[in-house]
């Protein structure tokens, strides 16, 4: 019976760990969408790293968790892309979590983080 119970365990954890993934958004594609102003950009890496250099036009999510609907685009299907400090770092899925509950469709994921984004030379914002 113990068994019966930590394989039904094992199955739903396994489940919720791929639920709520969002896909990556590769560099390029990244940077043209900033160019196209076509993408909304949430740093959670928190004041202290946002106040030192972020990806140009981000918005630093720590300071808009209360008020995150008010800073997202009216259109549900628009581009929201979260990143954090780099490619091991999970923190961007609460960005891009509460974006997906306030009904945010094509919410990505910028893996490098803002170590990758400096790393191949890209410009900051302070």
């Amino acid at each position: 019976m113990k068994k019966h119970y930590l394989l039904i365990a094992s199955a739903l954890f396994a489940a919720n760990a791929f639920a709520g993934t969002f896909p990556d958004i590769s560099l390029s594609d990244l940077k043209a969408d900033i160019a196209t102003k076509k993408v909304t950009i949430l740093d959670v890496n928190g004041p202290v790293s946002f106040a030192n250099g972020h990806i140009p036009g981000a918005i630093d999510y720590t300071a808009h968790t209360a008020d995150l609907a008010k800073v997202l685009p009216a259109d549900k299907s628009a581009l929201v892309v979260a990143y954090c400090g780099n490619e091991h770092c999970g923190a961007y899925a609460r960005a891009a979590e509460a974006a997906s509950k306030l009904g945010y469709t094509n919410v990505q994921h910028f893996k490098p983080g803002i170590a990758g984004w400096k790393a191949a030379g890209e410009p900051t914002d302070k």
